[in-house]
């Protein structure tokens, strides 16, 4: 079990350091691109259109990092998870090795990168002068759930990613829409309370809103039991599907790669 740990630790940081081996700026550029795109959303919204949000005292900055951090690193996840299988054909075909620790060795990379950004979320809250309040103890919970939550799609596409090379660009499909059916950059209060029910079927809305409530709005984890129960079910059958899916595929994958 010791072993495991310390090899999906060593494979995780292999793999991020891969990432950025070979440029100049390294790590530079995978925050520059995320932050240059908030700052773009930030100037469009909050300066071009003179965007406001229901609550004028969360400063619109503030509101788009907590909305756009998880959802990148829930992007950022999923498409190096499924990609994970056949971008690591050596070690598929290794006979002692675990090949479904290969998605979780993806997003552990995407978690270090994560952090980092996390990082510069509570200095920008600093500097608006937010101080850390008991809320921000319940971070841990949303990642681990997003944690949670990316696995089960990733086993789920990373299997099918050996057999079906479409998956890729359905994903990649499925990921814009994503991003734009979830609040980043607009209110959740903006939705008629008719609709709700369609905007929970997607998970990452709870947890950009969860993040949002430990840094911004004070409020616990179980104070939305409705949808607490909605993302955990969504979540466990999305977990169990990817389970099954890749115990399934996984032994004919030596025979496609």
């Amino acid at each position: 079990m010791i072993k495991s740990k310390q090899l999906l630790y060593v494979l995780a940081k292999n793999d991020f350091k891969e990432q950025f081996l070979g440029s100049y700026l390294g790590i530079l550029w995978a925050i520059l691109r995320p932050i240059l795109f908030m700052i773009i959303v930030w100037f469009i919204f909050s300066i071009g259109f003179k965007r406001h949000l229901e609550n004028s005292e969360i400063p619109f900055i503030l509101y788009l990092m907590c909305g756009y951090i998880p959802w990148f690193f829930f992007s950022d996840a999923i498409s190096g998870g499924m990609n994970s299988i056949i971008t690591n054909k050596y070690l598929v075909k290794k006979v002692n090795f675990r090949v479904s620790i290969l998605p979780i060795v993806k997003i552990l990379s995407a978690l270090f990168l994560h952090i980092i950004f996390l990082l510069i979320l509570i200095v920008v809250l600093f500097l608006y002068g937010y101080s850390p309040t008991i809320y921000w103890l319940q971070l841990p919970f949303y990642t681990f759930m997003m944690f949670i939550l990316v696995l089960g799609i990733s086993w789920f596409t990373s299997a099918l990613r050996v057999f079906m090379k479409d998956i890729s660009q359905i994903i990649s499909v499925v990921l814009q829409l994503g991003f734009w059916v979830t609040p980043i950059f607009w209110s959740i209060k903006m939705v008629p309370e008719k609709y709700m029910f369609v905007l929970n079927l997607n998970p990452m809305v709870y947890i950009v809103e969860g993040y949002r409530n430990s840094f911004l709005y004070n409020k616990w984890f179980w104070e939305s039991t409705d949808y607490l129960i909605c993302f955990l079910s969504i979540t466990l059958f999305l977990l169990i599907l990817g389970v099954v899916v890749f115990r399934r595929l996984r032994p004919h994958f030596g025979d496609v790669l």
